[in-house]
């Protein structure tokens, strides 16, 4: 037995072991969860502490893997989290082993073979006092690798560590302990609800939440790798600080591990875990518990384990229609104004049920009952009264449901409404609602959409006219509640007649819509326009109205409610409508216009106007009254005038004209190549602008080609393909086509006659 002595650290009685690690203990997987406390025996030699450790570690023993570590070897580091020193390294042998036992209702169905052991290492040692933290550390590879919360859960191992801090040393201060492991199976979509409080022998203020456990080692299990802080067995355990496990967010965090809305929730001050779980799988989930004393954080305990979230079935659970629950199994029923209450039996399964018994705490008369699942039960007066409802009563699959029931007195909803008829202004609504209780809630709905009030007696102008149905409900210190209905007739005249346009100055015909703004009106409201040019119409809100003639026109409006309420308005010299030139022209040459014949001149034929704006295509504009203009290119062009009135109207008028592109081609009837310079090649000459495929061929008598090209700069010099052999004098016969501009085929035939 080796003794180690460093930095302070006293003699410890612990065998270092980790060079003697057997390959069987390499991949410890399955591990799902632990924690390390300690324990202060009081003071050593010198300022030293005398201190108890405890390990557990949790492993799925139906996994496969390898067996808890024997020994499992420590390391004690000192410092701060982040910079620290290795005091001592050491090994535990003979961990006590323990297997736990799923505490799952026997009644519950589709259960899942779960097995999970537990080993726990305890061992003594004297540590110094200082002014630093000591780091107790354990590491080990790996995690089942059907974990759902974490990335790459097989790859991930874990770091079980304690923080002694300077002052838990100062003061000898006992870590808290955990009282309960959590349960080892859920059932999905049932309430859990698992005290995981802790105990501190100190009495120490305790405060708990969900935080992120530590990642350790990896998956290397071969070679000194493999006690390397990537490997499977960090030997020594790695120093801190640590790797926090990878979560898989972000539908998983620290704080909502298993996921879920709404998530698992854990009570601060109790440790009590409580929620409905409703995702299944596997989750990793880490529990810190922190010590305070007086303010001061003496040490923070953190365990991680796995929840196992599966699809089972409880048989036998006792529910009933409530009002509220108040806790677990705990339902609260309240009525309003009647004595006799139904209680609704809502329990599951109720094939497993075999008898069942509602009892409830009547002063003098208490009430029992076995046979009637809905009974009806009827209390002495308004009070507060107790029951339970048993199912399988003294059977292990029973259950029990704890009923409140509160009978209050009634509750009347009433109220009454004023407002002036023809006058549009707020309605004053009064509340004459009554009741014992003290009513101290009120909530109005005016019937449009977003009109609410909360307050007791509330005003409110409508934005729109209508039967509106009010509904009053109102609340008393009970939570008793009643409400009732009323309809309201509203419908005003509108103080106002307003309309646009507010004037109107524009050009026969003049096309205008009269916007009615005036409120509060609709379509039940009887509106009469006059537009002032002998045209009315009626039962329109906002017209639209065509002037046709020039002139100055009056407009008045009469606005008549369906209740009779009148008022008009006249909107003197309100729409002003000018005179309008008319738009015309001609254009000369107005046919077969091309290319070659591309000067236009164009002749206005307009009405009523002094000034022109003339706009050709994309090229020019002209403000003569007849002006000429040659197209620079082919195609179809848009030519738009524009013509003014001498009071400032303006009409328009737009033509499109078609300039051809025009073909001219032209070829000879003989040539002479002796090379003179003068007639020595066959070829056409003309305009072939926009046009395509050319193709020239010439033929001798014999109907042989001697010449071809697709060139029409190309000539024919009077050989072979214009580089064989001299052809004969005598007459050819020439073959020209192409592809005209518009697509059209064009073909010349004729005669050369070649002289030499």
């Amino acid at each position: 037995m080796k003794q180690i002595n460093r930095h302070g650290i006293l003699p410890v009685l612990i065998t270092i072991l980790a060079a003697f690690l057997t390959p069987l203990a390499l991949e410890a997987r399955h591990i799902i969860g632990g924690d390390i406390t300690y324990e202060c025996l009081g003071n050593g030699p010198g300022n030293s502490r005398n201190y108890r450790f405890k390990m557990k570690v949790y492993r799925d023993c139906l996994g496969g893997g390898a067996e808890f570590d024997n020994p499992a070897q420590f390391a004690i580091y000192r410092g701060t989290y982040n910079v620290n020193v290795r005091d001592t390294i050491f090994s535990v042998l003979k961990p006590m082993i323990s297997r736990l036992i799923p505490d799952t209702p026997n009644c519950a169905l589709n259960i899942p073979n779960v097995c999970v052991e537990q080993a726990t290492y305890t061992f003594t040692i004297n540590l110094a006092v200082r002014n630093q933290s000591y780091y107790i550390v354990y590491q080990r590879c790996c995690r089942n690798e059907s974990i759902t919360n974490i990335l790459n859960p097989g790859d991930v191992g874990a770091t079980y560590m304690i923080e002694i801090t300077p002052d838990a040393q100062m003061l000898c201060n006992d870590s808290p302990t955990f009282d309960n492991f959590p349960p080892i199976i859920i059932c999905n979509n049932f309430p859990i609800e698992f005290d995981h409080g802790a105990t501190d022998p100190e009495g120490d203020q305790l405060v708990y939440s969900f935080c992120t456990p530590f990642a350790g080692g990896g998956n290397i299990t071969q070679g000194n790798a493999l006690f390397s802080c990537e490997g499977a067995v960090p030997t020594p355990p790695c120093a801190p600080p640590f790797d926090n496990v990878p979560f898989n967010v972000p539908t998983y965090t620290p704080g909502n591990p298993m996921g879920g809305n709404p998530q698992i929730n854990i009570n601060s001050t109790t440790g009590f875990i409580s929620g409905t779980p409703n995702m299944l799988g596997q989750f990793v989930v880490g529990i810190c518990v922190q010590e305070f004393r007086n303010g001061l954080l003496l040490s923070t305990v953190k365990r991680e384990f796995q929840f196992n979230v599966a699809d089972c079935s409880p048989t036998v659970i006792a529910d009933i229609d409530e009002d509220s629950i108040a806790g677990p199994g705990r339902y609260v029923l309240v009525s309003c104004g009647s004595n006799a209450v139904t209680f609704i039996n809502q329990s599951v399964q109720e094939q497993y049920i075999t008898n069942f018994e509602w009892r409830f705490n009547i002063p003098g008369a208490p009430y029992s009952n076995s046979d009637d699942w809905n009974p009806t039960v009827v209390f002495p007066d308004t009070g507060f009264y107790t029951g339970t409802l048993y199912l399988n009563p003294g059977d292990i699959c029973g259950d029990t449901a704890f009923i409140s029931v509160n009978i209050y007195p009634k509750i009347e909803a009433n109220f009454n409404y004023a407002y002036d008829t023809c006058v549009a202004g707020p309605v004053e609504f009064t509340d004459l609602s009554t009741g014992e209780g003290v009513i101290n809630k009120w909530n109005w709905t005016f019937g449009v959409p977003g009109g609410t009030s909360d307050v007791q007696n509330p005003d409110y102008l409508y934005g729109i006219p209508g039967n509106h149905p009010v509904r009053l409900r109102v609340t008393d210190e009970n939570r008793c509640s009643d409400d009732t209905l009323q309809l309201i007739n509203w419908f005003p005249a509108p103080p106002l007649i307003i309309i646009e346009p507010s004037s109107y100055l524009g050009c026969a015909p003049g096309v205008i819509t009269f916007k009615n703004l005036s409120t509060p009106i609709d379509s039940t409201y009887d509106i009469q326009w006059d537009f002032g040019d002998g045209n009315q119409v009626s039962g329109v809100i906002s017209p639209t109205h065509t002037y046709t003639e020039e002139g100055v026109y009056d407009v008045s409006v009469e606005i008549t409610s369906p209740i009779g309420c009148f008022i008009s308005d006249l909107y003197p010299s309100l729409i002003r409508v000018e005179p309008s030139p008319t738009a015309d022209f001609t254009f000369d040459p107005d046919t077969l216009l091309s290319n070659l014949n591309n000067s236009v001149k164009f002749i206005d034929l307009s009405s009523d106007a002094n000034r022109w704006n003339w706009q050709f295509d994309r090229f020019a504009t002209s403000t003569q009254q007849n002006p000429v203009f040659t197209f620079p290119d082919t195609g179809l062009m848009k030519v738009r005038l524009i013509v003014t009135h001498p009071k400032g109207c303006k009409d328009s008028l737009t033509r499109y004209l078609d300039f051809r592109p025009e073909i001219r081609w032209f070829m000879p009837n003989a040539f002479t190549p002796n090379g003179d310079g003068v007639n020595d090649g066959f070829f056409g000459k003309g305009f072939l602008e926009g046009s395509t495929n050319f193709n020239m061929s010439v033929w001798n008598r014999w109907g042989e080609k001697v010449f071809e090209t697709n060139d029409p700069t190309e000539d024919w010099n009077g050989r072979q393909m214009n580089t064989g052999g001299l052809s004969p004098a005598g007459v050819y016969v020439y073959v020209v086509t192409f592809t005209g501009p518009r697509k059209e085929q064009m073909e010349f035939k004729g005669f050369a006659t070649l002289i030499r």
